[in-house]
This record gives C-alpha cells, structure tokens and sequence, in this order.
C-alpha cells in the first residue's frame, strides 16, 4: 500500500469516473498536493464505474447535463476512449412517439444531430430487432460507449505526470474532523491527513462520508438491474466492443446493448429497490464487487419477457445463456439531479456525487473550476448542493422521491409534472383557506402553491376565449384556462397572491452596508425604506441571483428571493460576508409570510384598512415601511413582478391567515380574486418581459444580453464590477428578445402552445447561432391574455434582435411563425409602466 502523506492541500475520496475526472482537473488548473483515496484496489476499486453500462446519450431535455455530457464525451473522444455506434430509441406506442418529437426539439435546441426514423430504418442497422413491435424511434448517431476504466486511469496518469498527485487506494475513511464550521482532517485506517478542503466523490457511500462531518449528501443507493446474454450468434465476428446502434426500448424502461459477442439488457422498469449507504457489502463480503448485488430474477421477469418481443431472434435462441446478472448500485436523488459543489453545513467539504459515466468528466471540470475560482464555465445551480432544504435531507423524503423517481428514469415526464410522494412539507398560514378554494397545488422548495383556483371558474365564462383554451392535452397538461381568467380578474380588478415560499434573511450589523454593497449590482446606499430590485453576478459578469433587497435601517438589509434557489442565494452572500464579523446574514423564511396585492384596485382595498397614506406621493413605487392593517402590523413594499399596482406583504407567519381573512374580506366589494402562482410567475411575468432566474438568467448569462444594464454603474466596488464594465463597451454575443407566436395551427388543425425548450430558427428552419456557439431556444413560454397572445422568450444572436424580425419556433417537429416583439426588457404589456406606478 502506498504510504499516507500527513498533509495535503486537497484530499479527494474516491476512484471512480468522477474522483479521476477531478483530480486531473485540479492538476491541470494548477493545483499541487492533492490525495486521492479510495477504499478499493485500483484501477476498479468496486463503485459504480467498473460495472455501470458504459453508453452515452447525448439528449436530454436539461440544458445543464446536457451540457455537461458533451463536454464529457469530448474529453472521452480526446482520450481515445470513446466509440460511436449511434443509438436509437425506439417507441411502441403514439404517445412515446410525441415524446421523441419533443427529444427531437430538445435535440435541436442544444444543436446535436438527430432524426425520426421509421420502424424500418432501425431493423437496417439492428437487424436482429422486430420493426413490427415498433411504431417508430429517434436516432441521435453521436450515442456511443466509453472504457470508463480506462478513461479514469489516463486522467489519473496526467495528474501524476504533473506532479501534483498521491494516490492511496485500500484505505478506509474512518472520520472526517471538522473546527470552527471547516474541514479540517480525514481519519482513515491508514493514518490521518490534514487538509482544509476535502471533496466526496465516491458515489454510494456518499451519504456515509458526509455524515462524518455533521453534513448531508441526500442521495441513496438502487438497484439497477442488468443480465449480459450469449453467445449471440447474430453478433459472432464483429470486430471490438460494439459494432451495431444501442436501444433503447422507452415504453418498457429496457435498453439492449451489444457488448462484443453477447448482448446487455437493462431495466428500469422493475420496483424501486433502495439500500442503506451502511448496509453495501465491504470488499471482503462480496462476491464481485460491493456495488454488484445479488441478481433477484423476480423483479425482471416482466422485462425479459418485453425484450424478447423487440429481439426474438436474439433473446428467444435456446443456446443463448444467462452469463451475468446483477442488481447493480447507482445513486438516485430526490430531484434526480446530480449533488456537487461545497457543503452548506461544513466549510471546505465539497460533494462530486450522484454522477453518471456520461456526465463524469464534464463534472470533474466544473466543480475544479468552481473550487479553483468559484465559477465553473457550465452553470450548474440545478446540480448546486445548497439547493435542498432541511426536510429534503431527511431519509424518508429521500427514499420517497427516489422510489417515485426510478421509474422515471425512461418515463414521459411533463415540463410541469408534479411530484406526488411526500408533499405537503411546508405550508402557508392561509393553507386551508386555499383548500377551501379548491386551489390547485404546486410543490416548490416543498411549499404548497395554490397554482389557480377552482373556486375562480365561474370566471370562465365572463371572459370566454379571452382564457385562451388549451385543445391539446399535452398542452394543457398541468394547466388550467382558469389561470388565464385569474390574470384578466387581475388586470381589471385586484387578485391576491400567497407568496410564502419567498426565502428571506436578514443582512445585519455595523458592515451590513458595505457588505451588500459588495454583492449587489445596484446602489444600496439608499435611504432606509427603498427598495432595491438587483442582480448579483460573479467575477466574470454572470448572473448569480436576481432578487429584492429592502433597507430597513441604518444597518438592517432584508433580501427577498424565489425560494427554489433561495438557499443557493443565501449561501452566496455568507460565503461574501465579511472576515471580522460586521456583518450576519440570518435566515428569515419561517418567521414571515408574504401576501401579494396588486391590480387597479389595490389601493382602494388597501384603504380600507389602513389609516396609512398610501397614495402614490406619500407612498411612491420602490419604497416600504410598516403600517397597521387592523390589529395587524404589516410590512409592506411596493414593488411588483405582474406590473401592477399593488404591495408585498410581509408579516409574522403566525398572523398569515389573519391577513388573508383581513384582505379577502376587504377586496370583496371592488372584485378581489386570489391568484394563483400560474399568473404571478407565468402570465403577469411573460407580458411584461421580466426575466426569471433558471430561465433567462444564469451564470452564462450578463446583465448586458439580459437587457438588464442601468444608465450608470455605481461608483462602489462590488463582485464582477470590472467584467460588467468591460461588457457594457462591447457588443453583446445574444439579445434576450420576447417573441409573438403569429399562427398555433398545426398540420391537423389543432392549435399548439409551447411550453419552454423549443429551438427558435429561421422562417425556412435554419437554425439561429449566437456568438457564444450557443442555439437559440425558447427559456419562457406562456399566455399573454392581456394581449391575446402566446409569448416566448428567447436569446437570439445580435443580427435577430431586431423588432419586427420574423422567425420560426419549431414545437414537435412542426414549425410555427414567431415574430420578435421586443429586443430588450420593455415589456410588450403596458410598455410604459403606467400601470405600475399609478
């Protein structure tokens, strides 16, 4: 065994695809002093990367792995690792079929090759597969395999040659010790090292390491069964690893993969089947290795039996044997992405876990980059393991949304599909005043929102086709035309919006001011009372947050963000909090609740129950103080993400319901309905073009192709100042532009609305490139029903943001005509704010 160094600048557990990615990564960015460890033999210490089945499809409907995959399968290619076979997925039904047309957009929008294929197509290049059990496939000709073994020892190699690497494998993580909230030992049972950063990248046991520290890596083993059939006579003679295109056969979960002489087939059909990180067989106790499990026959009857459908030939020879079987480990999350970056709870302890071979590589070079300088050239917030909230991190929710989401690993998953297993986590004060309503529920963060509202329906029929009916029911999937009818309520009267899964925390003490400062984009040296809408970017200008932040004295900053990367947020800013404690950011999201309240009647109902002068002078637009509603104490701020006039509410969570039944009541007489999330974030957002972080804005992205510059940047330094400056001399690379869909009709007849993710091109359906190399696609779709229109936003390069330039949206392998309606953030509703500032 090789002998344990007592120190080390970095110590990086594990061996696998991603630990190997990483440490080379390190070397390569010029970090010295890394160990890698490993409990296991090298090169296959006996993690998912020695027996995971080692293909790569490209596709996916995340622009994140999907990038991340690329970026991998060009690293495998330099490696010489890497071996193109193509791959189909082949659909049995007309269902799964519109969803390869929707792969075939997403194909397009990321810019890899791809087709629709008849039946007959596939049987010419896998000859031994029945067409007639198809109805047709999706063909992407980049699918390929890797030696993922080999892959990791050549990375492993550089990092050796440049001298920046130890490895030790066969030792044992034993404890990780942690002083003063950062990591600062690994015990293991071959000695202990010192290290202030130490990265987990060992995949099942995941779990297992960060408990060690006090910290959370919720993900947990399954089982993915495999057997490896033969000899197969059809495939005797063909030269190396793989000769003919990978399947996979969607609508049974299945895939069949040649492997030499013998074919693979693999399920995700069968039960979930879950195992404790603690409960994984040590080496000693295994008889292949501990992530290959005893084979339970039972669970892949149904898929043996589907497969020999599709390949009787090959499956249904009675000479073809059995000669491996498994139930192998993997790492499944609740969310189903992969878990990376530095540990909310543990300063210097980094996760690289819950990654696929495909994704391997491109991860070992973003979190490299991420630890290196603290911005990965791939956004990665989806991946971000500061986005899970306390109960996300509980075993039972784990295993739920796990169990829920291994059947899905194939499954037709709607863009809004909704989470069933373990909901109701966190909910508003007014809760059952909403079930009252018959609100329909979406999960975000864990928080209950009321989507729309049953109760609103009777407002179907004063508005007829104005809620612009859905005929499709892919479409209308997860929608409702009472959303529409809610923004219309809105816009004439008033509507009242629960927005208590805002996440909130407090910037205090004597540096409050410099430090958010330092953060914020826009000047907050402003009074107390203001209200300040900014980005936060990093250092190289791309956006990290987009979110509010009130001033409610000398040294007290309130931030308010979207609960769904709020923990993102706030770890942004205590990770910039200054070093001689001036300044605290503390967490505020369970002491307060947010009621919004906005439409032309606001003011009106507002009146009603206040004494307050709450006209437009005495109360201007971007401003907040305190006033009494009733009994009730409220913080109210001006400001508005629908563009009308109105306030966000704020008060202590135990007074929530209060307020609503206050509200409620007093909006009865002026035409006050409640509003659902689908018009604050959907509809009100889209009409009056304001971008959303995760959709418009990410660290990809400048305020500059955003559209979002100001006239002047602030004299204070803060995070990025300098790349923003230098950015706001040149000419952006693509112009964020909101789109008119001219014509929905489709070849049938039925009219089809986008729903985000579409590729935007030309009239004649070339595809548009921006200066980044990147497509233009579609990040925002919704009705405008103020408008009677359906909108789409969309980066596009600088020569198509042009007003008035007509383009095309290509939505399941139809083409629709799209104009663009507007090249910056003017909104296409009420374009001069009118409304807003009433």
């Amino acid at each position: 065994m090789a002998e344990l160094p007592s120190h080390a600048r970095v110590v990086v557990i594990g061996a696998g695809i991603v630990g190997n990615s990483l440490v080379y990564h390190l070397a390569r960015l010029g970090w010295r002093d890394i160990v890698q460890i490993d409990k296991g033999p090298l090169p296959n210490p006996g993690g998912s990367t020695g027996h995971a089945s080692n293909f790569i499809f490209p596709v996916d409907h995340s622009r994140e792995i999907t990038d991340l995959t690329l970026d991998s399968v060009r690293q495998y290619q330099e490696m010489g690792v890497f071996t193109e076979s193509g791959g189909y997925e082949v659909a049995r039904t007309e269902e799964r079929m519109e969803e390869l047309r929707r792969r075939m957009s997403s194909a397009k929008a990321w810019g890899i090759p791809s087709e629709i294929v008849t039946p007959e197509q596939v049987a010419e290049k896998v000859p031994f597969l029945d067409p007639s059990v198809i109805v047709g496939a999706f063909y992407t000709p980049s699918v390929g395999v890797v030696d993922s073994l080999r892959a990791g020892t050549i990375m492993r190699e550089r990092a050796l040659e440049l001298g920046a690497l130890q490895v030790v494998p066969t030792v044992e993580v034993e404890g990780l010790d942690v002083e003063g909230g950062r990591i600062r030992r690994v015990r293991t049972s071959g000695g202990d090292i010192e290290a202030e950063t130490v990265v987990i990248a060992c995949g099942v046991w995941s779990p297992r390491i960060a408990a060690m520290a006090g910290a959370h890596i919720p993900l947990t083993p399954a089982v993915h069964q495999m057997i490896s059939v033969g000899p197969v006579p059809q495939l005797s003679g063909t030269v190396g690893e793989i000769s003919f295109p990978i399947v996979r056969d969607m609508d049974t979960f299945c895939y069949e993969r040649q492997h030499g002489g013998d074919m693979e087939v693999g399920s995700y059909a069968h039960r979930a089947i879950l195992h404790d990180p603690d409960e994984i067989p040590s080496i000693e106790q295994s008889k292949l290795s501990p992530t290959e499990m005893p084979f339970t026959a039972d669970d892949f009857d149904q898929q043996l039996e589907e497969a020999l459908e599709l390949m009787p030939e090959v499956l249904g020879n009675p000479d073809v044997e059995i000669r491996y079987a498994i139930n192998g480990l993997l790492s499944l999350t609740p969310d189903g992405s992969p878990i990376l970056g530095e540990t909310p709870e543990v300063k210097g302890l980094w996760s690289a876990a819950a990654v696929w071979i495909k994704e391997g590589p491109g991860v070992g070079r973003a979190v490299a980059e991420w630890m290196t300088d603290g911005n990965p050239e791939i956004d990665v917030h989806q991946s971000d393991i500061a986005r899970f909230y306390p109960h996300q991190q509980t075993k039972q929710h784990v295993a739920a949304r796990t169990s829920e989401g291994f059947n899905k690993t194939y499954g037709i998953v709607h863009p809004s599909e909704q989470w069933q297993s373990d909901r109701g986590a966190r909910l508003a004060p007014m809760h059952a005043r909403q079930q009252e309503l018959g609100a329909m529920f979406f999960e975000t963060a864990g928080w209950e929102r009321p989507h729309w509202y049953a109760a609103n329906e009777a407002l179907l029929g004063d508005y007829g086709d104005a809620v612009m009916p859905r005929a499709h029911e892919w479409d209308a999937r997860w929608w409702s035309p009472i959303i529409n009818a809610e923004h219309l309520a809105m816009r004439e009267r008033a509507g009242l919006v629960d927005l208590s899964a805002f996440s909130i925390f407090d910037v205090t003490g004597p540096g409050a001011l410099d430090a958010v400062q330092r953060i914020a984009v826009a000047q907050m040296d402003v009074a107390p009372g203001r209200v300040v809408y900014t980005p936060v970017i990093d250092e190289r200008g791309g956006y990290r947050a987009d979110l509010t932040i009130m001033r409610l004295g000398e040294s007290h900053f309130r931030v308010v963000t979207g609960g769904a990367h709020g923990n993102l947020d706030r770890k942004w800013f205590r990770d910039h909090m200054p070093t001689d404690g001036s300044a605290q950011v503390t967490d505020q999201t369970s002491a307060f609740t947010t009621i919004g309240l906005w439409g032309p009647r606001a003011r009106d109902i507002l009146g009603t129950l206040t004494d307050s002068d709450i006209g437009h002078d005495a109360f201007g637009f971007g401003t907040c103080r305190r006033i009494e509603l009733g009994s009730t104490q409220v913080l109210a701020s001006r400001i508005s993400y629908v563009g009308e006039l109105g306030w966000e509410l704020y008060v202590p969570m135990e007074s929530g319901a209060r307020l609503w039944d206050l509200v409620s009541e007093a909006g009865g007489p002026h035409g006050l309905v409640p509003v659902g999330i689908g018009v604050y974030g959907t509809t009100g957002r889209i009409e009056k073009g304001y971008r959303a972080y995760g959709a418009e804005l990410d660290s990809e992205r400048t305020i500059i192709e955003a559209g979002m510059q100001r006239p002047k940047v602030k004299d204070a330094d803060f995070i990025g100042r300098e790349a923003y400056v230098k950015q706001r001399g040149e000419d952006p690379l693509a112009v964020m532009c909101t789109l008119t869909v001219d014509d929905h009709t489709s070849a049938s007849g039925v009219q089809r609305y986008m729903l985000g993710g579409e590729p935007v091109v030309t009239r004649d359906g070339e595809p548009l490139v921006d200066g980044h190399g990147h497509r233009a696609y579609v990040t925002s779709a919704g009705s405008a029903p103020s408008l009677g229109q359906h909108l789409l936003m969309a980066y596009l390069p600088p020569e198509q943001a042009v007003v008035g330039t007509q383009l095309a949206v290509d939505y399941m392998e139809e083409r629709y005509p799209v104009t663009v309606g507007s090249a910056d953030a003017t909104g296409l509703f009420d374009p001069a704010n009118e409304r807003i500032r009433g």
